[in-house]
């Protein structure tokens, strides 16, 4: 216990970071221990190997920069015009069309059988880890141990960490060496734990999963999760619109569903200006309370044009919801909206 202090008070100084120090006084390495106990139990008790027992508690590390990065997460939230021009910058869609011009058999395969057309993979794959270029930040069985110390959400990662080594122990990986986020998520789609258990998917054939090595197998997982979530290849995301600048705000976060012709006749217009085609169509809104306003040329349905005030918005179909169900935030949804239009 003597090794590990060093290296917990090496990493301590090292983050320059208020840690767990700070609010308890001292490390507690009883609770340490017990945790470790609590882990070898109910890794026994669930037919996890001993050999991935023994190699998961083997020399844990607390990183008390992880403690600070999930007790100081920013609550400042971006305008969507801000979130799409970092999301979808034209560096992202350079790099998405190298992936598909490199990776069109995979793509395609993963198409034909999950039925998720390759620019709306190739827009989760940007979006989640820009294809693949995320470093690997944290050893994850020391992230989850660090966040079960710290206990604010101790059976969510300590339900973590255990997929985790159901994980390594049926696919036959090195625990020690699987890396992902500080909240563990992990590989070019960054899936944590339970969701790989579940969705998990062999591309390859060679019997394993492993969406941190092995594209493969990372592509049809996704491909897997969004047709389990019912994906439907044939339907759109998003479609841009315009709406009055005097819209009612508590009808643009995406939860009040209309039929189109009933949105068009509350004064929502194409993006081009003309009025929408009414149909039955039911969808949402969605549109930033904070955006600016623009002036357009708006067309009316005897065809007289005027200059009128507007802002931008969506209306968001089924799949937008499916998108919310992988990442529940509008402005994620949107951006992979805008990016997989720019990578058809």
């Amino acid at each position: 216990m003597k090794k590990f202090s060093v290296l917990l008070f090496g990493a301590m100084f090292a983050c320059g970071c208020e840690s767990a120090f700070a609010t308890r006084g001292s490390f507690d390495f009883d609770r340490w221990n017990e945790l470790q106990n609590s882990v070898r139990a109910s890794a026994t008790k669930n037919n996890i190997s001993s050999e991935t027992i023994d190699a998961t508690l083997k020399n844990p590390v607390f990183i008390p920069r992880i403690v600070y990065n999930d007790k100081n997460q920013s609550e400042f939230k971006l305008t969507l015009k801000d979130y799409l021009s970092r999301t979808v910058s034209s560096e992202r869609v350079k790099s998405g069309h190298y992936m598909s011009k490199k990776y069109p058999t995979l793509l395609g395969k993963t198409y034909t059988k999950y039925g998720v057309p390759k620019h709306v993979i190739l827009a989760f794959w940007g979006m989640e880890s820009n294809y693949g270029g995320v470093k690997k930040a944290y050893r994850l069985k020391d992230a989850f141990f660090t966040l079960m110390y710290d206990g604010r959400r101790e059976e969510f990662f300590t339900k973590q960490l255990l997929s985790l080594m159901k994980t390594a122990d049926k696919n036959q990986l090195d625990i020690n060496n699987i890396y992902g986020s500080w909240a563990g998520a992990m590989g070019h789609f960054q899936f944590i734990p339970t969701t790989l258990s579940q969705y998990g998917a062999d591309g390859n054939g060679d019997g394993k999963i492993d969406i941190i090595n092995n594209i493969s197998d990372a592509m049809f997982s996704a491909g897997n999760y969004l047709n389990k979530l019912g994906w439907n290849p044939e339907e759109q995301i998003a479609r841009k619109v315009l709406i009055p600048s005097d819209f009612d705000s508590d009808l643009i976060n995406g939860d009040k569903k209309r039929a189109i012709s009933e949105w068009a006749e509350m004064g929502i217009l194409n993006a081009d200006g003309t009025p929408l085609v009414a149909s039955d169509t039911v969808v949402g809104l969605v549109a930033d309370s904070n955006d600016d306003t623009v002036s357009s040329l708006v067309a009316s349905p005897d065809n007289d044009v005027e200059m009128q005030s507007v802002k931008v918005a969506y209306l968001t179909y089924p799949n937008f919801y499916r998108i919310k169900r992988w990442n529940n935030s509008n402005w994620y949804a949107i951006a992979i909206h805008e990016l997989s239009e720019k990578l058809k």
